[in-house]
């Protein structure tokens, strides 16, 4: 067996279901499933969501707040009052500042932009700021991706005289700021429909308001900062993320060409993974190392040269961030591994003076992808006698509720389910460790610590085909709430299997199906290889691609977990160098049995773990259930071998089967050896084996074994009696069969046992096994 590394959640297949979408959208059975998984069952929704650009957007005014909004804001422009617009330091709140800075830009208006520090004021409209634009004579502040517990700061720019609007999308609190305006889908008596929007979203809202029709030419932008946000991909969301990334592809603004080109992406080739892993990280590089200014002024530039510069300096912040954040990964890995293990540990809360606070929420989903554990970030500041971090859970711990039962430690704290962001006295750290591990223990069991893999549907090698890949595509873009889909094969027939990657740690296979064949690459699977035996039949999660070499298209699959879920043989019989094959093998689950002293000795001052088994020893069920079992050497008699399956059934059998000596002949002698020998030794009367063995043999071309062991067979038998190496034979010898003897028997023993463990076929010798394991489970069964 091999197990998976993860829990296999298999969604519930709705045949009844699919029919309507099949007929009534003309897809197939798989697309039909993953629109199901999806809650989208009838050709209404299905159509709202394949077919999301002929919908096209809501209108904006329904969202309460707006009229009031648009009328201020234009009246400002009119009257070229200055206007602030307050941004968060993210990718989403960087490109909700650059789409609606472009839109009063291009109305007009005289505005400017403002991002507060992540180090020197923390996250939102801040006091210092709000002050500092008064002085600088602006009359209108709007807030984007921010703002909605701001409630000091409303009541201060009231007080200052400022109008603030704000626009944001985070879960607004039981008290909203009293502010001149607020534009969020969520707040008490909106009637917008869509509620899911990123805080880019909600700005490119307001500025289709604004300029009275929807503004295309900012939808790459508002795909940015949608995707990175990691909101909900459906609806107006799905609208704004398809779109954008629709344009994007044909981009024609200088920074983002410039950011593509750095981070060695193809313009033709952008996706939603494109947004994810490289422009939305890199945005956020900014904000979270230094200040996110450079960030907006990127994505605005009007200039080749300074847009490559920017660029070229955001790649270089990324680079940095992605240091520090392994540096920081490994500080932590060492805390874990030395003072907080996670046998007692089930959340795992670790601080640390000078952890960068930019960074420590990848960190904290770094630390739950390596334990999958419950995990807390925090920098310690012992000026201020402070800690301050990023929490990242697991399913079945609610990060909010429990944090919840620790408000009197936590001044300051937020977050939902599975991410939070906290400050806490550097004295109450210990105290949160514990209440956080006292109610993990509580809650958690074994199997919760065991990752998920929530899996779409389960698949045949005949349904994976490049159409109905492509057709899989009308999906896309995928990410929060539309997952990218993945598929389980089932038992299918391991074929060719190979490591892969200058350093052997990729894996790519070949596995079959009723004559179906599908390549297979696994990603950091390289070290499987030696725990897949031949002719094993795996079961595999995954995604589906498409590879393309030399014009030619094909399935792949691309491997996310793996499992051989029966018992496996791995052939090493033959081996010249046992120490070295033993150590190849040699696990922590290994029982290494032996059956001859002599073998034992051999391996005296190892620390194998060894079951010496004499003849007509049996091992007990504990000894072999699901373990690893080495045969290291030969038992005296399949009857002995047969014994060692009653009642456990081993995860893998390595088969050495070594002999400390050649048998000394292939075959037993046949019945005319013996005839011919017999009526030899009746001519001779007596015959010197010592002296004349050899020359007989060789005149026979025979070995000297040979005449040896039937020498021995009539001796048994009493047809001769042997004296001084003498044999002299019985005249009347009694009536008896080759069989009777004890030698001939042994022989015969010992024949079937080296041609069913040492010369069998590897299918040959499986299947052997596999009658053992059947029979033992009968007896269990019974």
């Amino acid at each position: 067996m091999l197990k998976a590394k993860t829990r296999w959640d298999v969604s519930n297949h709705h045949p009844d279901k699919a029919d309507e979408l099949i007929n009534t959208m003309k897809v197939t059975p798989l697309v039909a499933s993953l629109l199901i998984n999806r809650g989208i069952e009838t050709a209404e929704q299905a159509d709202q969501f394949l077919n999301i650009e002929k919908h096209g957007f809501l209108d904006p005014f329904m969202l309460l707040g707006m009229d009031k909004t648009v009328k201020r804001i234009n009246d400002a422009i009119t009257n070229q009052e200055k206007i602030l617009i307050f941004g968060d330091y993210d990718a989403d709140g960087v490109s909700s500042t650059t789409v609606l800075l472009e839109t009063l830009t291009s109305l007009g208006a005289n505005a400017d932009f403002y991002i507060p520090n992540r180090f020197t004021e923390g996250y939102g409209p801040n006091e210092m700021a709000f002050r500092h634009a008064h002085d600088e004579g602006f009359s209108l502040i709007i807030t984007v991706d921010t703002g909605i517990s701001a409630v000091n700061e409303a009541a201060l720019a009231k007080e200052l005289g400022v109008d603030l609007i704000i626009t944001d999308h985070h879960e607004p609190g039981s008290v909203l700021p009293d502010a001149y305006a607020i534009i969020h889908p969520k707040q008490p008596d909106c009637q917008y429909p869509f509620k899911e929007l990123a805080g880019v979203g909600v700005a490119f809202k307001l500025a289709h308001a604004l300029l009275g029709k929807a503004p295309e030419h900012l939808l790459e932008i508002a795909a940015i900062g949608t995707i990175a946000d990691l909101v909900p991909l459906h609806g107006e969301n799905r609208l704004i993320a398809r779109l954008g990334i629709q344009q994007l592809k044909r981009t024609e603004r200088k920074g983002l060409k410039a950011l593509l080109k750095a981070a060695g992406a193809d313009g033709k080739d952008v996706n939603e993974e494109t947004i994810g892993f490289a422009i939305g990280p890199r945005i956020n590089a900014v904000g979270r190392l230094e200040s996110a200014d450079p960030a907006v002024h990127l994505l605005m530039s009007e200039d080749d040269n300074e847009a490559q510069s920017l660029a070229k300096d955001i790649d270089l912040l990324n680079k940095e961030r992605q240091k520090i954040v392994s540096q920081i990964t490994e500080e932590a890995i060492e805390q874990v591994e030395s003072m907080y293990p996670i046998e007692e540990n089930p959340v795992l809360v670790l601080a640390k003076e000078d952890w960068n606070p930019g960074v420590v929420g990848i960190v904290a989903s770094r630390m739950v992808e390596k334990y999958y554990r419950p995990t807390i970030i925090l920098c310690i500041d012992h000026g201020k006698g402070m800690a301050k971090g990023s929490a990242r859970s697991i399913a079945g711990f609610d990060l909010f509720a429990n944090l919840s039962t620790c408000r009197d430690i936590l001044p300051h704290f937020g977050g939902h389910p599975m991410a939070a962001g906290m400050t806490l006295d550097i004295d109450d750290v210990d105290q949160l460790r514990q209440r956080l591990n006292a109610l993990a223990a509580e809650k958690l069991t074994d199997k919760d610590f065991i990752p998920i893999k929530t899996i779409d549907a389960e698949c045949t090698l005949s349904e994976i085909t490049t159409d109905a890949i492509e057709e899989i595509g009308l999906l896309a873009p995928f990410g929060m709430s539309n997952p990218k889909p993945l598929f389980l094969l089932d038992s299918v027939q391991l074929g060719s299997m190979r490591k892969i990657g200058s350093d052997q740690t990729h894996l790519k296979l070949a596995v079959e199906q009723n004559h179906q064949q599908l390549d297979c690459i696994g990603f950091g699977f390289g070290h499987l290889h030696d725990h897949m035996a031949p002719l094993a039949k795996v079961s595999m999660v995954g995604e589906l691609s498409i590879n393309e070499w030399n014009n030619f298209r094909k399935p792949q699959f691309m491997i996310q977990d793996l499992a051989v879920n029966e018992w496996q043989l791995f052939d090493a019989r033959g081996t010249r160098n046992l120490q070295k094959a033993i150590e190849k093998i040699n696990d922590e689950k290994n029982v290494h049995i032996v059956f001859q002293k002599e073998t034992l000795s051999m391996l005296e001052g190892t620390d194998l773990n060894i079951l010496f088994l004499e003849s007509g020893q049996a091992a007990c069920d504990s000894d072999l259930k699901d373990k690893y079992v080495t045969f290291i050497d030969t038992p005296s008699s399949i009857e002995h071998l047969n014994a060692l399956f009653a009642g456990a059934r081993p995860d893998r059998i390595y088969a050495i089967f070594h002999q400390h000596t050649e048998h000394f002949f292939a075959t037993i002698p046949t019945r005319e050896h013996f005839k011919w020998y017999y009526g030899f030794l009746k001519q001779k009367g007596s015959f010197d084996l010592k002296k004349h063995a050899e020359a007989l043999a060789r005149h026979k071309g025979w070995s000297k074994e040979t005449i040896d062991f039937m020498s021995q067979v009539f001796f048994d038998l009493e047809f001769a009696t042997i004296e001084n190496g003498i044999i002299s034979v019985n005249h009347h010898p009694p009536k008896r069969d080759l069989a009777e003897s004890t030698a001939y028997a042994s022989k015969l023993q010992q024949l079937e046992l080296e041609n069913t463990l040492l010369y069998s076929s590897y299918q040959d010798l499986k299947t052997w096994f596999d009658e053992r394991m059947k029979i033992s489970s009968t007896l269990v069964n019974a």
